[in-house]
């Protein structure tokens, strides 16, 4: 097995990577955020995404249909009770000894009419009898009884839905993972790195929030208000159209509310990713800033990008903030008018007091949940907007697909063969065209010419970063197309011109292309490339914990450990680009040593700038414009007086033109 270190996603070290007024990948290579989904699709596909745990989803609706159908019967028999104690209170003031009817129709004879009327429409009126305290005490425990089984419903449906949820959001980072690996490079270099660190990470979490917050009381809110409706239909259905009217009302102003709050938030979570992504470079480039004075120029763009997300946020919550007003005035109004009509139905008897007490407190539970649902807009939206962005991620286009018969080379040998092959970034803008050459086995074959000449994509073709348009490349006789990218990376080895290291002792990053190498393995490969020189200096040794910054490593000892990782994969082909260029000279000259031990019976491609280091290369490329304009040893181009001269002489000239 072999290492191979991919240019850091996000990153360009050469201006061949991205050329000028385009962007890679071909026309169907659509930068992600560039379309968002509409609100129902979107919240449609998050709930498709809960398949897997639909047995918890039908456990969750009966949870929920139980637990409102019980906080729903509760006032209805808690009027019972209001009833009761009504019965009682004008029992005791009724003459002892005469009946229910005898006592009405003296208090109409007496003129107060509305009292006569309320008492006959009373069915436990006894003249003479007080609160019948035992049947009050059976009402009020059943009451009680109703509302502790409604809670432990609530509490279950609760508990499920964060089971739920949770394992939708973890199957969801799990496909973003999986996803971020089939995505091709060209991807990355085409998205800033913190705008997709806030998709993975922001959008994601906001996604798990907004389903927490909003998937049961959501559930229970529309439960609730089919529950109650059925119920004031039953009780008395003059009030029920009353309390009806708030629906459409609600619906109208939260519709508006809604459509006129998405495109914030949609602004508001894609000006994050945008202020990650500047934050992320400022602090990647701490350094420079200070080194040429930019401070101020990276405050004002962090002042910039902070001042559009804080406008989206404010405008966005402003917005959906209006929806808990709005409905809860419609509901005061709502229940103004049930509480004087009820009045009104008590004083003429067509209602018992308990009743229109019962009816009252519906219209509040009916009221409430389209309040709770009208509020939820701005949970939804956001949510809904981050869902959007994740998707957006997920259904970028993947890698070409691997072949359906894979081949694999017989012998390893590392014979390399480029056959006619044309690729580019960009549609009008060919870079490599109709381009041949072997690399015999064993070989080293240097790369040089000016910046953007396509040295650096020629080996991404190599590993298949990116497939060609036209051509072939042959390892071993086998086209590299036919073989699965990770057998064709496994016979590969690179070193960059950056450094990269893992978070993790100096003895894994090493080991992290042959993670099963024994630690006298590592120590081999470390000695041959000089990094044991300075291991030993360090107080914890190979133990040593570094991360992506290197820790207090120099760039050259840091680039030292990328080459140890490189000799100890032991691969058949080996690139690499501009290796040494972090190290001193003397280091460099005893690393030239030792890749020349590490070239041994291996293919080599070796990107170079600083001519003197390939002097003994097999095979010198001169590339100009994506072409091989001069190819041969060094003293043979020398001879020749043509493109590699002119580059030679510029370099050891220029000293002394000076």
């Amino acid at each position: 097995m072999s290492t191979v270190e991919s240019p850091r996603p996000g990153t360009m070290r050469e201006t061949e990577r991205i050329p000028s007024g385009g962007q890679r990948g071909g026309p169907n290579a659509a930068m992600v955020g560039q379309k968002a989904l509409h609100f129902g699709p979107s919240a449609k596909r998050i709930v498709r995404r809960m398949r897997p745990d639909r047995a918890k989803v039908v456990a969750i609706v009966a949870a929920a249909v139980v637990s409102v159908a019980l906080f729903s019967i509760g006032p209805r028999v808690l009027g019972l009770a209001t009833d009761l104690i009504f019965a009682g209170v004008f029992g005791r003031r009724m003459p002892a000894g005469t009946t229910k009817a005898q006592a009405v129709e003296a208090i109409r004879a007496s003129g107060d009419a509305r009292v006569a009327d309320m008492l006959d429409a009373m069915d436990n009126v006894v003249p003479g009898e007080g609160v019948d305290f035992e049947a009050l005490g059976r009402v009020l425990l059943l009451v009680l009884a109703l509302y502790v089984m409604a809670s432990l419903f609530s509490w279950l449906q609760g508990y499920l839905v964060n089971d739920v949820v949770q394992g939708t959001v973890y199957r969801m980072r799990g496909e973003v993972e999986a996803k971020i690996h089939r995505l091709p490079l060209g991807f990355f270099d085409r998205q800033p790195r913190g705008e997709l660190l806030s998709r993975v990470t922001n959008d994601i979490d906001n996604v798990s929030q907004s389903l927490s917050q909003t998937m049961s009381q959501l559930l229970s809110s529309l439960l609730t208000v089919l529950s109650v409706v059925g119920m004031m239909i039953v009780m008395s259905p003059t009030l029920a159209v009353i309390a009806l009217v708030t629906i459409p009302v609600s619906m109208v102003v939260a519709g508006q509310v809604m459509t006129r709050s998405k495109p914030l938030f949609v602004d508001q979570w894609r000006r994050t990713g945008t202020l990650s992504a500047q934050v992320e470079e400022a602090f990647t480039g701490h350094e420079l800033t200070k080194v040429f004075g930019r401070r101020a120029d990276v405050e004002a763009r962090f002042a910039k990008e902070n001042e559009a997300l804080f406008t989206a946020s404010a405008g966005a919550q402003f917005i959906s903030g209006l929806v808990m007003p709005l409905m809860m005035f419609i509901g005061n109004v709502n229940y103004v008018a049930v509480a004087v009509v009820g009045g009104l139905r008590v004083a003429t008897g067509t209602m018992s007091l308990g009743d229109v007490q019962a009816f009252i407190h519906y219209s509040r539970q009916f009221t409430q949940p389209l309040t709770q649902v009208a509020s939820m807009a701005n949970l939804l939206q956001s949510g809904v907007a981050s869902a959007e962005r994740v998707f957006e991620l997920l259904d970028a286009e993947d890698e070409v697909a691997e072949s359906a018969t894979p081949v694999s080379p017989g012998a390893r040998r590392g014979q390399v063969e480029f056959a006619g092959v044309s690729f580019r970034y960009v549609p009008d803008a060919p870079l490599i065209t109709d381009l041949s050459l072997l690399a015999d086995p064993g070989h080293t074959v240097a790369i040089v010419g000016p910046t953007g000449a396509g040295k650096t994509t020629l080996v991404n073709l190599v590993l298949r970063f990116y497939d060609v348009d036209a051509g072939r490349i042959l390892l071993d006789g086998v086209d590299i197309a036919q073989m699965r990218r990770a057998d064709l990376r496994g016979e590969i080895g690179m070193v960059l011109q950056d450094t990269w290291l893992f978070e993790g002792s100096i003895r894994d990053n090493i080991a992290y292309g042959r993670p099963e190498a024994t630690d006298a393995e590592i120590r081999e490969a470390a000695r041959a490339t000089f990094v044991d020189r300075f291991v030993h200096s360090l107080p914890d040794g190979y133990d040593t914990v570094v991360g992506e910054a290197g820790g207090t490593l120099s760039a050259g000892e840091r680039q030292l450990i990328t080459i140890a990782r490189a000799f100890l994969a032991d691969p058949a082909l080996l690139i690499l680009d501009e290796a040494t260029s972090s190290v001193d000279t003397r280091t460099e000259f005893l690393l030239q040593h030792a890749m020349a031990a590490l070239r041994t019976d291996r293919t080599s491609f070796v990107i170079a700038h600083r001519l003197s280091t390939i002097r003994d290369a097999d095979l010198i490329l001169v590339m100009e414009s994506g072409r091989i304009v001069e190819q041969g040893t060094h003293d043979a181009l020398l001879g020749a007086n043509g493109a590699y001269t002119a580059l030679y002489n510029a370099q050891f000239s220029a000293a002394v033109v000076a």
